[in-house]
């Protein structure tokens, strides 16, 4: 009988370096300073980050060691399994043949640790005692609620208050690892006193959330930020998924043409697709890479290019990406890690020279498919992960109606069993 294999690599053979592809698109243009326009010099981003970090943000130096400590860490739950979806594929009755990288085995559920555990570790090496950060959905901050707690850090979370209240078991997961969860906007700063003063009952944005605790960062010498999507280390730390991905490709003796993952800021679509891309870059391969996005929140396919803010009080730098605008207040969706208003400035830029391209679906549509993929391959996969799978399902589909073969990947970026609620309201038919 034909079963599904899932093909791991041996702990050795985790990668040792991640890939940076600012080395191959050296066309990217540079942040700027709020104030004066002028192009982002390392130095104007200590406030807010550990240097190790702003090093990686600048570094066009196309691999870059992972430091031994971190390694370590990712031994924990890396290599991640590369799945063939054989159920998913006898569902849909499809010559393509489907896989996902299953980034929800990592001890928060989600991809997020992959970034979350370097960024606190260099964090440590400068000496620094506490951190501060916004969470969407509350994948991130709870990765970085167990980072912080791996290097004996403190930890303060700003967490978007619709998922506050949507989500109360991932606020409880960042608590029992010690870190302190604030609905956002609050009245613990100045930033969030405007936001609530402008719309007491707003259901809070990731930029607002960011605002929060770039402020809290930049008031206390002590306290660093950190982010969990958009930036180009945060995009160099995922890139493990893909490197390792290609390797279980070699022993699958199989390789994508298709690939896939969910849209917020970048993070797991980046980490799953860079790897790949340098070698379209280099002239030797093509793929098809899908950005999936929500219509709650269209950034890729209805933003425009143009400097932007990273939050939506104007404290960041000013991001070259697609933005929907830094005060857009995006709908009331499931999809947390959806909220953002902008695309990071590598997914931007690909996406300008139209080397990616981006989709939406509505959250509807993504809840039918999560349901298809429970009941076909067994996990209840996150409500930003069936964004991916939902766009796969379409792949799929296309491919049997042209009766011709595909190979598809996708990253399955998290689980939703801290999820149940939406997927209750989606069931009943109350969402």
């Amino acid at each position: 009988m034909k079963t599904t294999k899932k093909f791991l690599l041996p702990d050795q053979e985790i990668p040792r370096q991640w890939y940076n592809v600012l080395a191959d698109i050296p066309s990217l243009q540079p942040m700027l300073h709020p104030e004066t326009r002028q192009p982002v010099r390392p130095s104007d981003l200590e406030p807010l980050f550990a240097k190790g970090l702003i090093e990686q943000e600048f570094s066009r130096e196309r691999w870059i060691e992972i430091p031994e400590e971190v390694r370590t860490l990712y031994k924990i739950y890396r290599p991640t399994p590369l799945v063939r979806a054989s159920g998913l594929e006898k569902a849909l009755d499809t010559p393509a043949r489907i896989y996902f990288k299953n980034e929800s085995v990592s001890p928060v559920g989600s991809h997020k640790l992959n970034s979350a555990l370097p960024q606190a570790y260099f964090n440590k090496v400068e000496g620094i005692r506490r951190l501060t950060t916004e969470t969407g959905a509350g994948q991130w901050g709870a990765a970085i609620s167990i980072a912080a707690r791996h290097f004996g850090l403190d930890m303060e979370v700003f967490m978007v208050r619709l998922s506050y209240d949507q989500k109360p078991y991932r606020k409880l997961v960042m608590q029992t690892y010690g870190s302190k969860v604030i609905p956002s906007p609050s009245n613990t700063t100045e930033a969030g006193r405007k936001f609530l003063a402008r719309k007491p009952d707003t259901n809070g944005s990731l930029g607002m959330a960011i605002s929060e605790a770039c402020e809290r960062a930049v008031l206390d010498p002590d306290t660093k930020y950190t982010l969990g999507s958009v930036l180009n280390m945060v995009m160099l730390h995922q890139t493990i998924i893909g490197l390792e991905a290609e390797r279980q490709f070699e022993m699958a003796q199989d390789y994508p043409d298709t690939i896939i993952g969910c849209f917020g800021g970048g993070s797991n679509f980046g980490g799953i697709s860079l790897p790949f891309l340098r070698h379209q870059l280099a002239g030797k391969a093509k793929f098809d890479l899908i950005a999936v996005e929500s219509t709650g929140c269209p950034k890729l396919t209805k933003g425009t290019f143009r400097y932007d803010y990273g939050d939506s009080a104007g404290l960041t730098p000013l991001i070259p990406m697609y933005t929907l605008g830094s005060d857009y207040e995006p709908a009331a969706i499931h999809a947390g890690g959806l909220r953002y208003h902008g695309a990071g400035a590598i997914m931007s830029q690909l996406l300008k020279d139209n080397i990616i391209r981006a989709v939406t679906i509505d959250q509807h549509e993504c809840f039918e498919v999560g349901k298809l993929f429970a009941r076909s391959e067994g996990i209840i996969s996150a409500p930003e992960s069936n964004h991916a799978i939902a766009a796969t399902v379409r792949e799929a589909l296309k491919a049997k109606e042209e009766g011709r073969e595909k190979v598809i990947l996708f990253n399955l970026s998290g689980h939703g069993l801290l999820d149940l609620g939406a997927y209750e309201a989606y069931l009943s038919g109350r969402l």
